[in-house]
C-alpha cells in the first residue's frame, strides 16, 4: 500500500472515530436519564398515570413518610419560587397534591424549566409522581403569580426495600431554570395557558 493510500485509510479512520464520537456524546445524555428515571439514581423520581390500588396500600396501612419540599433558582431568573407547605407526613401509598407558587419579579414574560430530585438518593426510585409542574416549561408574564401542582405517592414496593424500607424522611427538590425564548413566543404561551384556565 503506498504512503498516500495509508495516509487516506488512517485519515478516513480518523474521521469516522471522531463522528462517532461526537454522536456518542449527544445519545449519552438521553439514555443516562434514561438510565436514571428507571432505577432512579441520583435522586430520580418515577413517572406512574394513577396511584396503587386499595390492595398495595393496605399491606403498608399505619406506615408515613415526611415530605420536605425544597425550591432554588438558577442566577438570572427572575422569579419568587416557593413551597406552599415545607413538609407534610403522608401514609405510604396516599396520593398527594402538592403546590408551589412562582412569581415573575421582572418586566418581561419569563419561560423557566424545572429540574427536580429527591433525598436520599435511594429514595428516587419509589418516589412516584402522577402529573407535575416539572413536566413541561412555565411561562409567567410580567407580575404574573401562579400555584404550581405536583401529584404523587410513595411506592409501597419502598417497604420490601431492606435499606429504602428505614427511610422516615424525603425531601423533594426543584431548581427552575431560564428558559431562552423569543419574547413573543412566552407572551403566547402565558396568554394560552390563561385562556385554558378560564375556561376551566
Amino acid at each position: 500500500m503506498s504512503t498516500a493510500a495509508a495516509n487516506r485509510r488512517v485519515g478516513l479512520m480518523a474521521g469516522l472515530m471522531a463522528v462517532s464520537m461526537i454522536g456518542l456524546a449527544y445519545a449519552s445524555v438521553p439514555l443516562y436519564r434514561l438510565f436514571c428515571q428507571v432505577t432512579g439514581f441520583g435522586g430520580t423520581t418515577q413517572v406512574a398515570a394513577a396511584a396503587p390500588t386499595a390492595d398495595q396500600m393496605q399491606a403498608v396501612a399505619g406506615r408515613t413518610v415526611k415530605v420536605r419540599f425544597d425550591s432554588n433558582l438558577a442566577p438570572g431568573l427572575a422569579w419568587r419560587f416557593k413551597p406552599k407547605a415545607n413538609e407534610v407526613s403522608i401514609p405510604i401509598g396516599e396520593k398527594r397534591l402538592a403546590f408551589y407558587t412562582a412569581s415573575n419579579t421582572g418586566s418581561t414574560a419569563i419561560t423557566g424549566r424545572a429540574v427536580y430530585n429527591v433525598s436520599p438518593d435511594v429514595a428516587g426510585r419509589y418516589f412516584i409522581k402522577i402529573d407535575c409542574f416539572c413536566f413541561t416549561e412555565q411561562t409567567l408574564k410580567a407580575g404574573e403569580t401562579v400555584d404550581m401542582p405536583v401529584s404523587y405517592y410513595i411506592d409501597p414496593a419502598i417497604m420490601d426495600d431492606p435499606v429504602a424500607r428505614k427511610i422516615d424522611e424525603i425531601t423533594l427538590s426543584y431548581t427552575f431554570y431560564p428558559v431562552d425564548k423569543p419574547a413573543q413566543d412566552r407572551l403566547s404561551a402565558a396568554t394560552n395557558r390563561n385562556s385554558l384556565k378560564d375556561r376551566g
